[in-house]
């Protein structure tokens, strides 16, 4: 078996560029939860991170916007956002084209899915790796869902993508950490922004742990580490993992 980590967290941009806003034992908390995700991950070994976001209209607009995309290149850039705004500095972020091409091909098999041998991280993956892997040492494979753009796939195709990529990394020999990461209830660029629901996320979170859907049972139950709704950072923040079986 090829999956030796899977796990969720958050990526809102507060988080590098405006820490200071939040109340600090909850900083302290997401931040000490986001140590231990790294630390889990490194002693798992992967030869890899794949990681699944909802990018920002960095690189997909309304002119070609893929329902799943998959990353295929040896390094990427990133952020997109200005450094100093974000608090991240640019930098080249390894990848592996050859790995991400078979994971496609077997993922192709199962589910559809389009490809970019170019991708500019935004703060979607660029937040979540500044701390999982903070030397940019690990090769990673970034993977898009349409968030941003309707028409959305249904739930079912969604998880029909994870299933896809489930079978996929068991069919290679490399060993694959998966994190997938975003934002909870948040209104981003609307009036709402800020405004965060902290009862539908709550819920949302225990329907994933508890992994109510029957395919999914081949997983262990979820832990929720961390959940905290920062207004600062205009979302539920939140760290989380699965046990892998």
């Amino acid at each position: 078996m090829s999956l030796v980590y899977a796990g969720i967290c958050c990526h809102a941009p507060g988080i590098t560029n405006r820490p200071a806003a939040a109340n600090p034992d909850d900083f302290a908390t997401l931040k000490a939860e986001f140590v231990r995700q790294k630390e889990e991950i490194e002693a798992a070994r992967p030869d890899a991170l794949f990681i699944i976001s909802a990018e920002h209209f960095a690189n997909f607009f309304s002119d070609n916007m893929p329902a799943f995309s998959i990353g295929m290149a040896d390094s990427y850039v990133g952020p997109i956002e200005d450094s100093t705004w974000l608090g991240i500095p640019k930098r080249k972020v390894p990848g592996n084209a050859a790995l991400s091409r078979r994971i496609i091909e077997l993922t192709l098999e199962r589910s559809d899915v389009s490809y970019a041998e170019e991708w500019r991280f935004d703060h979607g993956i660029m937040v979540p790796l500044q701390h999982i892997t903070p030397n940019y040492d690990l090769p990673v494979i970034p993977a898009n869902i349409n968030c941003q753009a309707p028409p959305f796939s249904p739930l079912h195709r969604a998880y029909q993508f994870g299933q896809a990529l489930r079978r996929a990394f068991d069919g290679v020999p490399e060993s694959i950490a998966l994190l997938g990461t975003g934002g909870t209830s948040h209104w981003p660029c609307t009036p709402d922004s800020g405004k965060i629901n902290a009862a539908w996320d709550e819920d949302f979170l225990a329907r994933w742990a508890r992994h109510d859907v029957e395919a999914m049972t081949a997983y262990g139950p979820g832990e929720i580490r961390f959940y905290k709704p920062i207004p600062q950072f205009a979302c539920g923040c939140l760290i989380a993992d699965m046990a892998i079986h």
